[in-house]
C-alpha cells in the first residue's frame, strides 16, 4: 500500500496546476484549459475573466451539468472578486 500511495504522488504533476496569464490576460492552469477545451470553450477570444465566466455560464446554461465548468466558474469569479475588484 504504502508503494503505491508513493507511486501515486511521484505521477502526479502539480506544474498544471500553476496559474499562467495567457495571451488575453486572463490567469488559468493548464488543467482549467483543458476542462475549456473539453467542452469546446474558446477562452482565447475572451478579452476579460467576466468575459470568459459569461462563456462558461452560458454553457452551462444551455448544455446542463458539468461540475468541472461549475468549479472552474467559481474559482473565476473568486479570482476576480479578489484581484480584480477595486475595494
Amino acid at each position: 500500500m504504502e508503494n503505491n500511495l508513493e507511486d501515486y504522488i511521484k505521477s502526479i504533476d502539480i506544474s498544471k496546476s500553476f496559474l499562467k496569464r495567457t495571451s488575453n490576460g486572463i490567469l488559468l492552469s493548464d488543467e482549467e484549459i483543458d476542462i475549456l477545451k473539453k467542452y469546446n470553450i474558446n477562452y482565447e477570444k475572451c478579452i476579460s475573466t467576466d468575459e470568459l465566466i459569461f462563456e462558461i455560464e452560458e454553457y452551462l446554461n444551455e448544455d446542463g451539468d458539468a461540475s468541472d465548468l461549475e468549479n472552474l466558474s467559481s474559482r473565476l469569479a473568486e479570482y476576480k472578486y479578489y484581484y480584480e475588484t477595486n475595494k
